[in-house]
């Protein structure tokens, strides 16, 4: 059994910073890749940035330079660093990671249940 616990969310001002962290527990085995998406009313959901146990790390246009994805691989925690934030910025903010599970070494996606960020004045 494994979960993925965010934390983090909350009221930001348009200018302002939030770091949201994501912490994975259970029977894993290795954790390929974690990311973060969201998820604004009426919209699809959309990745806002990738990265691997390695370190590599991929961002949406959208948040390129203001966003900053990172992981701890000893913790199985990934954290989003989400500075100058802005109103189009609100949405539910989702963990996804790829793990291979310590059991059986077979790999599956899970999510988190979600933490909303608004961006508001």
């Amino acid at each position: 059994q494994v979960h993925l616990v965010e934390s983090g969310g909350g009221l930001a001002q348009p200018g302002g910073s939030l770091t949201l962290s994501c912490e994975a527990s259970g029977t894993i085995f290795s954790i390929p890749t974690m990311a973060w998406y969201r998820q604004a009313p009426g919209k699809q959901r959309d990745l806002v940035a990738e990265i691997t146990s390695g370190g590599r790390a991929d961002y949406a246009d959208s948040v390129k330079g203001r966003f900053t994805i990172s992981r701890d691989n000893a913790k199985n925690t990934v954290y989003l660093q989400m500075n100058s934030l802005k109103p189009e910025d609100t949405a539910i903010y989702s963990c996804n990671a790829r793990i291979q599970l310590r059991s059986t070494l077979n790999t599956y996606f899970y999510w988190g249940q979600g933490t909303q960020v608004t961006v508001s004045a």
